[in-house]
C-alpha cells in the first residue's frame, strides 16, 4: 500500500481526491467531502476500488508537480521507450469566465488527460468503482458510447477517446501513443435515477482544465504576501480553499477518514467535518492574507451552525452545519496498513469540550477587527455564549484533545474560557457593543487567578496537562499566542522549554505523552505538526528568531513532494501519519511564515488585541 505521502490531492470546494504517485485514484468521495466513497483503496487495496492510470508494463519512474500555483496536477511517466505526461483535474465550477450551462456540476466530474512526450508510451488504465466505501460493487453496462456503473442510488459514468473493454466491475484500456498524441477520460458521478450532465470526452476535457487552472492562479494572485516561503504559504491557502465547501463556506478538517495515528493502531478517526475551533486560526491566516471574503463565508457558516442555545454548542458540524454525526465502523475494509477500525462519522461531537466556546468568540472577534461587516444576529450569540461560559467555566471537560478517558480540568481549556470572556469584554470596549461587561471583568479576572494558581505546577516550574495531572501537553503552548500571559514571563518561558525538553523527538513536538490512562486509548501516536508550527511561534515571540526560522524550515522540508502535510509525522519511520492533506497543519505553516517573516507584527501577537 502506497505512503500517505505518496499521495496528491485534488479538490474543487465541493469534493476532493487523492491520487497515488503511480496515477491511481485511491479516494474519492463524491459529491460531498462527507459523502461515500467510490474509490477507497487506500483504505482496502483489493476492496476499496481504484481508477489507476499508468505505463502498461516495465520499470518506470515518476516526476510530478501541481501546475504553478494551481491545482491541477501533472505526472510524467519516463520508460526506456518514451515518456507521457498525465493530467488529473477535478474541475471547479465556480468564478472566473462568464456563465456557462456545461458548467452545472461540473463538481461531480474528474478529467484525466494523457499525452505522449517523447518517444512511444504503452498506457494502461483500470477503473474499477466501488461503491459504498468498498460496500457494493457496482453493475457496469455499456450506455451508447461510454460505460456506466451503477450501485444503490450511485451512478458513474465513464467515457474516453479511446475503446475501453468491460469485465465483470472493471473497465480497462490498453493504447500506444507516440509523441504528441492525446487521450482523454471523463468521469461523471450522479444519482443513478438521474442522467448525468451534458459533456463530451473530447470537447470538454481541454477547456474544464484550462478554466480551472486559470481559477486557481487567479485566485492565488489575491494573495497579500510576498515574503520568503510564498511558494509553501500559497500552497498550504490553496489547501484551505479547496477543503472549503463552497455552497455553505464550511472548512473541513481534512478530506479522509481513518488514515491511522499509528500503522496498525485503533486511533482512526473521521476528519470531513467542520471542527469550530479549526475557525480561529483559519479565519486569522485568510484574513492575514487577504482573503476577507472567504472570512465572511466561513464566519457566516460558523453562525449558523451554532445558532441556537449555547449549551448545545457541538464542537464539530456537517459542512451544511448537520450535527448528527453518528461514529459507525465499516469491518469489511481491512483498513490503511491493515489499521483498524475504520470509522465513519465522529463519535467526539457529543463531546463537552469548554475550549471551543473561545475558539467560537476569537473567531468572530477577529472578524470584526479585520472589519467584516457585522450580522445583527452575531453579537446577540456571542452575548449568550460568554454568559454561558460565566456560568459554565468551572465543569471540567474532554478538552482540546478530545479525550475518551473521562472529562477533566485541562489548562488549555481554562485558558480558552478566558479568551471568550476577553473577547466578549473587547467587544463592548473597543467595538461599541453592549454587554454585562462589569460580571464578565469579574469573571475574566477570577479565571485567570485559578488558572495561573491551580494550572501551574509551581515544583516543576511550569504549566501543567490539568489540574490534576501535572504532566506537560503541548497545547500549552498556545496561552500567549492567544494573548493570555506574555510569552517572555518567566513561567511561560520555562513552559516552552519544558516542551521542548519532555514532548520533542527530532525537533517536532507530540501533544502529550500517551497512555491508555491519558486519553483512554490504547496504542501511540507521532509527533502532531500544528504543534511544531506553535512552538516555531512561541520561540519567534520569546526572541530566539534563529532557532524558531531553523525549527520552521525542517518543519517545511517535511512536505512531501508537490507540498502538502498530513496531521502527524514519525520521526522514527519518517512517514506522514493521520488523516491528509490537515487544514490545520496547512494553516499553521501559512501562521507560521507571517511571524517569522514580520517578528513584532505577527499574527500571534495581535490576537486579542482591537487594532
Amino acid at each position: 500500500m502506497e505512503r500517505i505521502e505518496n499521495y496528491a490531492f485534488l479538490g474543487d470546494t465541493h469534493s476532493a481526491a487523492l491520487v497515488s504517485k503511480d496515477g491511481s485514484v485511491d479516494w474519492l468521495c463524491l459529491p460531498r467531502f462527507d459523502s461515500d466513497a467510490y474509490f477507497a483503496a487506500i483504505l482496502d487495496a483489493q476492496r476499496g476500488g481504484h481508477w489507476r492510470i499508468a505505463p502498461a508494463q516495465g520499470d518506470f519512474t515518476v516526476v510530478r508537480a501541481y501546475r504553478e500555483e494551481s491545482l491541477v496536477l501533472e505526472t510524467i511517466f519516463t520508460t526506456s521507450e518514451g515518456c507521457f505526461r498525465l493530467t488529473d483535474c477535478l474541475p471547479i465550477e465556480q468564478g472566473g469566465d462568464t456563465p456557462d450551462p456545461r458548467l452545472v456540476h461540473t463538481h461531480d466530474v474528474f478529467v484525466r488527460v494523457i499525452e505522449c512526450l517523447e518517444g512511444v508510451a504503452d498506457v494502461a488504465m483500470e477503473f474499477a468503482p466501488r461503491f459504498d466505501y468498498g460496500g457494493i460493487t457496482p453493475w457496469v453496462r455499456s450506455k451508447g458510447g461510454e460505460l456506466e456503473a451503477v450501485g444503490g442510488p450511485s451512478a458513474l459514468d465513464l467515457q474516453a477517446t479511446v475503446p475501453m473493454k468491460r469485465q465483470g466491475a472493471v473497465v480497462s484500456a490498453t493504447f500506444t501513443l507516440e509523441a504528441g498524441q492525446r487521450v482523454k477520460f471523463l468521469a461523471r458521478a450522479h444519482p443513478s435515477h438521474r442522467d448525468p450532465p451534458e459533456l463530451d470526452v473530447a470537447a470538454d476535457c481541454d477547456w474544464l482544465i484550462e478554466r480551472t487552472d486559470r481559477f486557481w492562479r487567479e485566485w492565488a494572485a489575491r494573495c497579500s504576501y510576498h515574503g520568503r516561503w510564498r511558494p509553501e504559504v500559497i500552497r498550504s491557502l490553496i489547501v484551505l480553499k479547496a477543503l472549503t465547501y463552497s455552497p455553505t463556506g464550511g472548512i473541513v478538517a481534512a478530506p479522509t477518514t481513518s488514515l491511522p495515528e499509528e500503522i496498525g493502531g485503533v486511533r482512526n478517526w473521521d476528519y470531513r467535518y467542520c471542527w469550530l475551533r479549526d475557525a480561529t486560526f483559519t479565519l486569522e491566516v485568510l484574513l492575514e492574507h487577504g482573503y476577507t471574503s472567504e472570512a465572511e463565508e466561513w464566519r457566516d457558516w460558523l453562525l449558523r451552525a451554532v445558532a441556537g442555545d449555547p449549551g448545545e454548542l457541538q464542537i464539530m458540524y456537517g459542512v451544511r452545519g448537520e450535527r448528527r454525526l453518528t461514529e459507525i465502523e465499516l469491518p469489511w475494509l481491512s483498513g490503511y496498513e491493515n489499521s483498524k477500525p475504520v470509522r465513519i462519522g465522529n463519535g467526539a461531537v457529543d463531546q463537552f469540550q469548554l475550549d471551543v466556546y473561545g475558539e467560537v468568540m476569537d473567531s468572530l472577534h477577529s472578524a470584526t477587527r479585520a472589519g467584516n461587516e457585522p450580522v445583527a444576529e452575531s453579537w446577540e450569540l456571542q452575548q449568550k455564549i460568554v454568559d454561558f461560559v460565566c456560568e459554565n467555566w468551572r465543569s471540567p471537560d474532554e478538552g482540546i484533545w478530545e479525550v475518551r478517558s473521562g472529562r477533566q480540568h485541562f489548562v488549555h481549556s481554562k485558558v480558552m474560557a478566558w479568551v471568550a470572556v476577553d473577547r466578549g469584554i473587547s467587544m463592548v470596549e473597543n467595538f461599541g457593543r453592549e454587554g454585562h461587561v462589569d460580571y464578565w471583568k469579574a469573571v475574566r479576572a477570577e479565571i485567570r487567578e485559578e488558572v495561573l494558581e491551580r494550572g501551574f505546577d509551581k515544583r516543576r516550574g511550569h504549566f501543567k496537562r490539568s489540574y490534576t495531572d501535572p504532566s506537560l501537553d503541548a497545547s500549552l503552548l498556545t496561552m500567549p499566542l492567544v494573548g493570555f500571559i506574555d510569552a517572555n514571563d518567566p513561567r511561560m518561558v520555562a513552559t516552552i522549554e519544558a516542551v521542548q525538553r519532555d514532548l520533542v523527538v527530532d525537533g517536532l513536538v507530540y501533544r502529550y505523552l500517551t497512555t491508555h490512562d491519558a486519553d483512554g486509548l490504547p496504542g501511540g501516536e507521532g509527533s502532531f505538526l500544528m504543534c511544531s508550527f506553535w512552538l516555531v511561534d512561541c520561540l519567534e515571540l520569546i526572541g530566539r528568531h534563529t532557532e524558531a526560522g531553523h525549527l520552521f524550515e525542517h518543519l517545511v522540508s517535511l512536505s512531501n513532494d508537490v507540498g502538502l502535510l498530513a496531521e502527524q509525522y514519525d520521526p522514527r519511520h519518517r512517514r506522514f501519519l493521520g488523516n491528509f492533506p490537515q487544514a490545520f497543519s496547512h494553516v499553521a505553516l501559512a501562521t507560521s511564515a507571517l511571524g517569522l517573516e514580520r517578528r513584532g507584527q505577527s499574527p500571534a501577537l495581535r490576537r486579542g488585541r482591537a487594532e
